[in-house]
């Protein structure tokens, strides 16, 4: 399958989760995909397994809250291969599991700037070579925590609502350049970012009641949201937040 031939598709926090799974599903469609996140040895290791197979992949590592790594990592993507057709916006930070009124400020500090500085400042520099191309797709990682705050992650669903926002707002300021913007919102999946609840019984125990599906996702069954939103099968849609959460919102 070719369908994103010759694009070149740019993911943040693509060294494991669901952002591997995003990278390796657009590069079996033929696209370049460029993976970052802060940990070179895991991007190495996400770029291999996909040239392995026959893709292509490049591997430049960005920390998603400091903007002159931010600068950097689309300076590169730019000089190496020309273009972004597609920008996913799916590096994150959650320091902090646990009540709100005992957060402390670095945990605040790191979750702001890479959750909501760093997806917001990302779209712009994104978007701004996308003006330039008259095309492109930026699609944000965003939660259903976002829709209904999860418990003990407050500023961590804080966050993920703002994502929602800025979505929307990107979408309708965009849209007269060819540029489309839209979210996904994953359930309760199967990573070692979402290790707090994954792997606390009793945190199960009470979610998957929840979920009408009765089972937690893996990311291979989240990455393909992505593929929907950037292919010309969503090519009217833009400004929306999909959710892929095995019912958990309906």
């Amino acid at each position: 399958m070719t369908q994103f031939k010759d694009k070149v598709v740019l993911i943040t926090g693509a060294s494991r989760g669901i952002g591997a799974a995003i990278a390796h599903q657009f590069a079996d469609h033929g696209a370049h995909v460029v993976v970052s996140s802060r940990s070179q040895d895991g991007i190495d290791a996400v770029a291999k397994a996909i040239h392995d197979d026959g893709g292509l992949a490049t591997a430049i590592t960005c920390h998603n809250g400091d903007q002159a790594s931010r600068e950097h990592l689309i300076q590169q993507t730019i000089e190496q291969l020309g273009r972004i057709d597609v920008m996913i916006n799916n590096a994150a930070a959650n320091p902090y599991f646990g009540n709100v009124l005992d957060m402390g400020f670095e945990a605040i500090k790191k979750t702001i700037e890479v959750n909501i500085e760093g997806y917001f400042h990302m779209s712009q520099l994104a978007g701004q070579q996308m003006r330039k191309q008259q095309s492109g797709v930026i699609i944000n990682t965003s939660s259903v925590n976002g829709k209904v705050a999860g418990f003990n992650q407050s500023l961590y669903s804080a966050s993920k609502a703002a994502i929602i926002s800025m979505t929307e707002s990107f979408a309708k300021e965009c849209a007269q350049f060819g540029i489309r913007v839209n979210a996904v919102l994953p359930g309760l999946t199967d990573t070692k970012f979402a290790a707090a609840l994954t792997q606390n019984e009793a945190m199960l125990k009470m979610i998957l009641p929840q979920i009408p599906l009765g089972r937690m996702a893996q990311p291979e069954e989240i990455a393909p949201a992505y593929l929907f939103l950037a292919s010309d099968a969503a090519k009217y849609i833009t400004g929306v937040s999909l959710p892929v959460d095995g019912g958990f919102l309906a």
